[in-house]
């Protein structure tokens, strides 16, 4: 959830905001100042909303909307066919979404195998506080770039521009373009299809250079970064079974899970992946470590009908079973990390038979679902890690990319990488937000098309 600071500093903000606000419009000897200066200068306040209004980049959009008008035909053209195509495809989505949603309230128990095609972003729910800044720097660039595309198509149609403004409403970023009305009701339903697709075709063509961005950033960052080598850990929750003394810690480059290899982040998830969906791992162990002492004390059923030998709960020991030539299952206490330090692993006998050293494929017998992981990250001695796979995933942060100088943090192609993902979430945004705008536009065609032949007639 969001953290109570978070809220009652917004909450505190605005209130002050308001309430000076208020003492100044109240006073007499600077009212007027006040007033003339927020007229002056474009601004608009009201309870939890603050609006800008200028006119200082209508030569901007000017210049732009004259800079080649051949290619900008072509690119607004394209544009417009683009937004009616995405028009037509988010009916789809929001359809689809619709359905799963009934089917989901309908269903006697929720199945929460498949995820909604569209969701609803909730901070602190399913989007993290710590990205919350991300996703609004995301939400004003790309608002900024869709209205840039709306004056610039407008002035390019002929239609004035009275001016540019953003506004914050809450924690809500977001700008808008002043167009004049009347000379926007006289162009044609397909000069207006440009106007209104141009700002979404913008936001297309800004997602498509944030993936292409993204996909060379280790090209970009190759100077200073390099990757290939493993995940880079950046940052451990604390507390989590990652962490400890034994555990994980900033900086440690992780090379292997078992006997998968990890060169980055998208090999660590499937290695998790591959580890948790199959049977545990075993360890050829020598006879000789097997000693008498270890294996005396009598296993006994859990109750989900696994075995346990080591009835002390010892946070050292663990419970292996194994075969010999003599009897088909038995059970050993044994000291864990002594037991399968340097160890290679193995699922039956004949995968240690590769010596002359007699050798014994020992299982770690623990609950369902539950793993013992082997994280390798040299120099660092190996992380032993008992428990569920997903606590383990989901317990550190990583990334692809390690600094080739000291200086340099690990945490800059995160962010990168983390700024890049977001500007492809408002593409959907503003295609439903200029929904009524451009399927308006389709409808008026015909009857234009009819009021011309009749002009010509």
């Amino acid at each position: 959830m969001i953290p109570i600071a978070v809220v009652v500093c917004v909450m505190g903000g605005w209130c002050t905001v308001y309430l000076a606000d208020t003492l100044l419009r109240s006073s007499s000897s600077v009212k007027n100042r006040y007033e003339s200066w927020l007229s002056s200068n474009g601004f608009t306040l009201s309870p939890f909303h603050i609006k800008w209004h200028t006119g200082i980049f209508n030569r901007l959009f000017a210049r732009c909307a004259h800079l080649n008008p051949h290619f900008l035909y072509i690119w607004f053209s394209a544009g417009m066919v683009f937004g009616v195509l995405a028009m037509f495809g988010s009916v789809v989505l929001l359809s689809k979404t619709l359905l799963q949603t009934l089917h989901q309230m309908m269903a006697d128990t929720p199945d929460g195998s498949h995820e909604q095609v569209l969701q609803v972003v909730v901070p602190g729910v399913n989007l993290p506080v710590s990205q919350l800044a991300y996703f609004f720097i995301a939400i004003l660039v790309s608002g900024v770039i869709h209205e840039f595309g709306h004056g610039v198509a407008a002035l390019r149609e002929q239609v004035r521009l009275n001016g540019f403004g953003m506004f914050m409403f809450v924690i809500y970023p977001g700008a808008f373009v002043d167009l004049f009305t009347t000379h926007l009701n006289l162009i044609s339903p397909v000069q207006q299809l440009r106007i209104f697709c141009a700002g979404v075709w913008h936001n297309f063509m800004l997602c498509v250079v944030a993936l292409s961005f993204l996909f060379l950033l280790p090209i970009f960052l190759f100077p200073f970064y390099y990757t290939g080598a493993g995940a880079l850990v950046t940052e451990v929750v604390e507390g989590s079974p990652s962490s400890g003394p034994r555990g994980l810690f900033l900086g440690d480059l992780i090379t292997q899970l078992e006997d998968c290899t990890v060169r980055g982040v998208q090999d660590w998830h499937s290695c998790v992946q591959h580890l948790s969906h199959n049977p545990q791992t075993g360890y050829c162990v020598h006879t000789a470590k097997l000693h008498l002492s270890y294996t005396q004390g009598r296993a006994f059923k859990r109750l989900d009908g696994t075995m346990e030998c080591c009835g002390n709960n010892s946070l050292t020991d663990l419970c292996f079973s194994y075969s010999n030539n003599v009897e088909s299952k038995l059970f050993a206490c044994l000291p864990v990390r002594k037991t399968i330090e340097a160890s290679r692993t193995c699922h039956t006998n004949t995968d240690c038979q590769t010596d002359f050293t007699p050798s014994l494929c020992l299982i770690p017998s623990l609950e369902n679902q539950t793993r013992l992981i082997r994280v390798k990250h040299p120099p660092q001695t190996d992380m032993l890690f008992v428990g569920y796979s997903s606590h383990l995933q989901y317990s550190v942060s990583l990334t692809n990319f390690v600094p080739r100088l000291g200086f340099l943090h690990p945490d800059l192609p995160v962010m990168l990488e983390t700024f890049c993902k977001y500007p492809s979430n408002a593409v959907s945004i503003y295609i439903i937000i200029n929904f009524q705008s451009i399927f308006t536009a389709i409808l008026q065609a015909p009857y234009f098309v009819d009021s011309l032949l009749k002009r010509k007639t």
